[in-house]
């Protein structure tokens, strides 16, 4: 399929209550002609496809949701998820309808149970006027209760199970509404034709509808606060902005700015676009988009993102990016697609989903059998298949997995760490190797310029000339580079105040320098790789730039004329990170492309041992694959631009980015801020997320490896303890929100360094 004609369509989905359904509406978008890929995300209650729109339509995905029992509606403009609420505000409703209602006709059954008891006897003496009601009507009231509650609240789960019957598909909703069904029918049964030892159970059937009703509310209210980092991006943008036009100001909606308009901010507003500030000074918090805590003073020149506040000083602004290609709908967008990406861990629990439903079913009849043969009672064999139907739970082992990392997702975006996906993060949570980039990763990435030095040659020309030449020359040439040593040497052209014509035919060699034609002659700027790759001799008498800095070489016409010596500072918190990583128990390595001499200084201050310097990119490839060959798992950090091969092959790669920069988007995790405390913290919340999942599937498998055979009697031949189908759907809700209370405790989490 050519990538030109791919488009992709995220639809609503409705009905999904487990993995089972996940697994359903997969594999019917799946067998969709034209569709290229499929991701269903249970906890939004979505499915993203990417088809060739020349053989489908999204209404025949549409279609293929609801041929598999389930319902889908195209996305439409503005729709803001409200609905969403008003559900989950119905299912609570319900939810305590049927439990009241449940609680009701447990106490109106009590008359019915066979023998007295002393609960019955104390019963009969508290509400004598209910023991005096006839039995029969007593039957008839409760099958008339059961009968209206239960087509009313649990009108959504008798629909959902059958329709995936119909598809001969089975999910959650097949066993409550087996179990139940059961239940009322027998309990109907009882009360048309009364008998001796016929007891009705009414008060089951609401009471596990009311759990699970409530469960499901419960489970959704948790749901949305698990999506919340997404809508508190989605709210930080303002919907107007106060529009600048000959010295007027007009409040216009946000679809009417356009690029270079000039936009007013007042102190305590958002900013509607990425913008650059054009008049005025303040500082501005852009905690929520780069997890970045102290304010930061912007004045005329600089970079302000969507989003971010205005805290003290009102300021006119040049717009630049809008709506979509804004910072903050970037990021907005990574943590969507990531919080919508499926973990490897998640294979085990889509494994055991596919299967969960018809082996319950199984096992329902064989518990039915077993206790038909044992004891005798098809009343105790009816309750105990009910319980085995009711008390096994396909919801938490679907939501396991993608619960922890739909929220470890948003928190990391909160602290400016976007991983990728499920992937990327369970990678990062494995490794026990890190290699660093020095530039840019352990120091600032803004070398200062200290010491220009001529060189003199055979050549007559060359000898004379002067500083401010070779300056201009130098800077001429680095203009079109993108690398800190060249952003050093035009900054301090730039405050010498020389000007220059830009350069012709720039070449750019990745990790050792670049040629350019300047004035008419040929420039080569580089390391000393460079110079030997051209053939060029380099003096020997020349003194070795001081510890710490980095020479760059200077040639004219194939003859070198200068060099230029520059120093970067390490970063405040370097070594600290250096320092949590090794504590994390990970294996620390700085790889760098500078001299051995320029690495040292920065590798000793910093705390790290092992240095390989005068690597290119694809040296520092090579250094990786060799560490991965001795059985290492290695995070590569760098730039994302330079170091895109390394970010690629290493098991995780972390860019080090900016909330102004997401081009550098190379690698599986992307740090917003540019500290490298940030590393250890996307390690450190990497491997919560880990123990968390491994503690949801470990509670989801145990909870149904006990809960099942607990209804089905197991303890009873020796503890005569057995589970009544209500306790058992008690359980059942239990058992996804604690999953999911699980997962939220991911919320609130912090790195400790």
């Amino acid at each position: 399929m050519a990538e030109s004609t791919r488009e992709s369509l995220t639809l609503p989905v409705l009905g999904m209550t487990c993995a089972a359904c996940q697994h359903h509406v997969e594999q019917a978008l799946r067998t969709t002609a034209g569709v290229e890929q499929v991701r269903v995300d249970l906890m939004a209650h979505r499915a993203s496809v990417v088809f060739d729109p020349a053989l489908a339509a999204p209404e025949q995905f549409v279609e293929a949701i609801r041929s598999a029992g389930y319902d889908a509606v195209l996305p439409r403009e503005g729709d803001t998820g409200a609905h969403a609420e008003d559900t989950t505000a119905g299912a609570t409703k319900k939810a305590w309808a049927a439990l009241v209602a449940g609680a009701l006709a447990m106490l109106l059954a009590m008359p019915l149970a066979a023998g007295m008891g002393a609960a019955g006897r104390a019963l009969m003496r508290a509400l004598p006027w209910l023991y005096a009601i006839p039995p029969s009507a007593l039957r008839w009231l409760l099958l008339l209760l059961t009968a209206l509650v239960a087509v009313w609240a649990g009108r959504g789960i008798y629909v959902s199970a059958w329709r995936s019957l119909l598809h001969g598909a089975t999910n959650m909703n097949t066993l409550v509404s087996l179990g139940t069904g059961v239940a009322f029918l027998y309990s109907a049964y009882a009360t048309i034709w009364p008998a001796p030892g016929r007891n009705v159970y009414y008060d089951a059937v609401l009471l596990i509808l009311g759990f699970l009703l409530l469960g499901k509310a419960l489970e959704a209210r948790a749901k949305r606060r698990a999506l919340g980092a997404l809508d508190s991006l989605s709210r930080l943008r303002p919907a107007t902005a106060r529009r600048l036009v000959d010295g007027v100001q007009t409040v216009v909606p946000l679809e009417e700015v356009r690029p270079g308009d000039s936009i007013v901010v007042l102190p305590g507003e958002r900013f509607p676009v990425d913008a650059t500030i054009a008049e005025g000074r303040t500082t501005v918090d852009e905690s929520m988009l780069t997890g970045e805590s102290t304010p930061l003073e912007r004045e005329a020149g600089g970079r302000v993102l969507a989003g971010s506040l205005n805290y003290d000083g009102a300021v006119v602004c040049r717009a630049e990016s809008l709506g979509e290609e804004t910072v903050l709908a970037q990021i907005a967008r990574m943590v969507d697609q990531a919080q919508g990406s499926r973990a490897p861990m998640e294979r085990l629990a889509d494994a055991a989903s596919a299967i969960f439903v018809p082996v319950v079913l199984g096992l329902a009849a064989v518990t039915f059998a077993a206790w038909i043969l044992a004891a005798h009672s098809f009343e105790q064999a009816l309750a105990n298949t009910v319980a085995v139907l009711v008390i096994a739970c396909p919801c938490a082992m679907g939501l396991a997995v993608p619960a922890a990392l739909t929220v470890a997702v948003g928190r990391g975006a909160q602290l400016g760490v976007l991983f990728k996906g499920g992937e990327a993060l369970e990678r990062l949570a494995h490794v026990n190797a890190i290699v660093l980039d020095k530039t840019g990763t352990l120091t600032v990435g803004k070398p200062v310029l200290e010491r220009i030095q001529g060189l003199e040659t055979g050549d007559a020309g060359t000898e004379q000339t002067s500083e401010s030449d070779l300056l201009r020359m130098a800077a001429a040439a680095e203009e079109r580079s993108n690398h800190p040593l060249a952003h050093a040497v035009v900054e301090y052209a730039r405050r010498r105040e020389l000007r220059w014509e830009p350069a012709q035919e720039v070449q750019i060699y990745p990790g050792r320098g670049l040629s350019a034609r300047v004035e008419g002659r040929e420039c080569l700027l580089g390391n000393e790789a460079l110079f030997g790759e051209f053939f060029i001799k380099l003096p020997v008498d020349m003194a070795a730039p001081e510890p710490g800095a980095t020479r760059l070489w200077m040639a004219v016409d194939g003859e070198p004329v200068a060099c230029f010596d520059a120093r970067d500072a390490l970063r405040p918190d370097a070594a600290a990170a250096v320092t949590a990583l090794r504590r994390a128990g990970l294996r620390v390595q700085m790889l760098t492309g500078d001299s051995a001499a320029a690495a040292a200084p920065i590798a000793q201050k910093a705390g790290i041992d092992e240095v390989k310097a005068g690597l290119d990119p694809a040296g520092k490839l090579q250094q990786i694959r060799t560490l991965q060959q001795s059985g290492l798992r290695v995070a590569m950090v760098g730039d994302g631009i330079n170091d895109a091969a390394a970010l690629a092959t290493a098991e995780a790669g972390i860019a080090m980015g900016s909330g102004a920069d997401l081009a550098q988007e190379a690698g599986d995790v992307l740090l917003l801020r540019t500290q490298p405390m940030a590393i250890p913290a996307a390690l450190a919340l990497a491997r919560q997320t880990v123990r968390v999942m491994r503690q949801n599937l470990g509670w989801a498998v145990g909870y149904n490896l006990i809960g099942v055979p607990l209804a089905a009697g197991a303890l009873y031949p020796a503890f005569h303890v057995l589970l009544t189908p209500w306790v058992a759907a008690a359980a059942m809700a239990f058992s996804s929100v604690c999953v999911l209370g699980n997962s939220l405790r991911l919320r609130g989490w912090s790195f400790g360094g």
